[in-house]
């Protein structure tokens, strides 16, 4: 059995992506990793190649800015990526994730066990959305909760925008989600620990793709009620990225909720009232 990971990346450096981290934390159980490294205005190819490990293979590409419906420049940038893996299964991070070493042993496992599996097609993973800090995620239906970021090459995939993929069927033009299965394990999301001038400077330059107008971030505009503390502990290669912060992060206590925000709130009452999970699934559920 082989296993690819990839990933893309574009001036990772000037947005703020722990990007290194991210790649250095599944080399462990990968048999090759490959970035495909869109022209970027910082040194963000020059980091990459600092990592200096073998199994990383870099290809270098130019995006397509004339693209500017519905992230679909993402897609193809995955794609890219994607199709230059030679694995039996290619795992998928994007530069501000990293796994956990406690989990690796995990995901290696959940690779060999199904991979004569014809029901799987991919693999999930649970997901811990950071917030402000490093001591707080997001708990809601409008943030997903679980993905899959394994697939096996053997499978007709392809990306509509960077998060998720479809499967072809054997009619060839019927797409449909990937049939998958939990690994156990679980994916550290810290694109929203980074400091607000660097989200904005992504959001000023990544918005164009889906044809919208920045916005300004502002961390303390949310839901108070949707922000949860984290017991665990983070991935080993990541700490020395986080910056330090103590407590609860706290949101604007004059925030006025947004029609989407109350629509969510209700959603979380009803996930507790019935045992629920509401959020929004990109793949279709197999039980082992």
């Amino acid at each position: 059995m082989k296993i690819s990971a990839f990933t893309f990346i574009r001036n990772g450096t000037i947005f703020g992506f722990p990007y290194s981290e991210s790649i250095r934390s599944v080399l462990p159980i990968v048999d090759e990793f490959v970035v495909n490294v869109g022209d970027s205005d910082d040194d963000t190819l020059e980091k990459i190649r600092e990592i200096d490990d073998p199994k990383i293979r870099i290809i270098e590409s130019k995006w397509n800015d004339k693209m500017k419906v519905g992230g679909y420049v993402y897609g193809q940038q995955k794609m890219i990526a994607q199709f230059n893996c030679t694995g039996d299964w290619a795992f998928y991070l994007e530069g501000d994730e990293v796994v956990h070493e406690d989990d690796l042993d995990k995901i290696a496992d959940a690779c060999r066990t199904y991979q004569n599996d014809e029901r799987v097609e991919a693999l999930t993973f649970d997901y811990y959305h950071f917030y402000g800090n490093a001591n707080s995620y997001l708990d809601s239906p409008g943030w997903y909760r679980r993905a899959a970021r394994i697939i096996k090459t053997s499978v007709r995939s392809y990306a509509p925008d960077g998060l998720y993929w479809h499967v072809l069927t054997s009619k060839s033009k019927v797409a449909r989600y990937p049939k998958s299965i939990h690994t156990g394990a679980s994916i550290y999301h810290y694109g929203w620990v980074r400091s607000e001038e660097e989200m904005n400077r992504k959001s000023v330059n990544v918005q164009k793709y889906w044809n919208k107008n920045h916005s300004r971030i502002d961390y303390r505009e949310i839901d108070q009620k949707i922000i949860r503390e984290f017991g665990g502990s983070h991935p080993e290669i990541i700490r020395a990225w986080l910056p330090h912060a103590d407590g609860l992060y706290r949101a604007n206590p004059d925030y006025k909720l947004t029609r989407r925000e109350k629509k969510h709130r209700l959603m979380l009452q009803f996930e507790r009232w019935f045992g629920l999970e509401l959020s929004k699934k990109h793949f279709i559920e197999l039980k082992p």
